[in-house]
């Protein structure tokens, strides 16, 4: 009986984010470069109805399935971009906060996280609030590269709040979990981590600091808006974007400046 209470709850799920998915489609074919500000008004307005909708929806014991279900339909609103041109992304935090209040360990949801948040929606201080809600429910082991989640908050920190005190806090607590984890890129990220707490907590006003922060921007940038916004602050900055035949990426500056 509980395999069938649960079959039916799927199928359930499934006939409703069909429903929304559908609802979606039609919303998405009547968006275009046309697109009045009255439209796109009504559309992040009928967006807004249908993350409540699937917010009321039951997922018990497919919070993961449901998780992913709400990320695709975030990709779709944010690859909108006639609509957000005009309405913005003010519905990214409703977004991951559904998402990760389903799925707190889905670590690929953190990189769009923290882009679009932070940067596209202007709300650093809720991008850390969703980022630290998550962490509650993360180990160094779990998810695999949980330690970068601390590296993403200290960078909204940093760079977005200037609490660079908490900054070198959560940069410290990323080079200990990477310290704890056996994924191939813990050594490295744990090493960059500690130069950069260590950095901060002699000069919280260090450029090298500024500069390391903006670089971790540009490799997981999401978008040519947000590459080149970190390209930009780092050249502000005093440093030089290198590009390597390979596509490797580098960055050079004086650290004595």
């Amino acid at each position: 009986m509980r395999l069938l209470s649960k079959l039916l709850i799927l199928a359930s799920l499934v006939s409703g984010i069909g429903f929304i998915q559908f609802f979606r489609l039609g919303e998405l074919k009547n968006s275009s470069n046309d697109l009045s500000a009255e439209e796109a008004a009504q559309q992040t307005q009928v967006t807004a109805l249908r993350l409540e909708l699937l917010q009321q929806m039951p997922h018990v014991g497919f919070r993961n399935m449901w998780a992913s279900w709400v990320f695709l339909d975030f990709i779709q609103y944010f690859g909108d971009f006639a609509a957000r041109d005009l309405t913005g992304y003010s519905l990214s935090p409703t977004f991951f906060d559904a998402i990760i209040d389903a799925d707190p360990r889905f670590f690929g949801a953190y990189l769009y996280l923290t882009n679009t948040v932070s940067i596209y929606a202007g709300q650093p201080q809720e991008s850390i609030r969703l980022m630290e809600k998550g962490l509650n429910s993360m180990s160094p082991q779990s998810p695999p590269r949980s330690y970068f989640v601390w590296r993403y908050k200290a960078i909204d920190e940093m760079l977005f709040l200037g609490d660079n005190q908490a900054a070198q806090q959560s940069f410290q607590t990323a080079a200990d979990w990477a310290q704890q984890s056996p994924d191939d890129a813990a050594e490295l990220t744990a090493s960059l981590s500690q130069q950069t707490a260590d950095f901060l907590a002699t000069d919280p006003n260090s450029k090298p600091a500024l500069i390391n922060g903006w670089m971790s921007v540009l490799g997981r940038a999401i978008d040519d808006n947000v590459r080149q916004r970190a390209i930009d602050e780092i050249e502000t900055l005093g440093g030089e974007i290198l590009f390597a035949e390979n596509g490797q990426v580098t960055v050079r500056y004086n650290r004595n400046e």
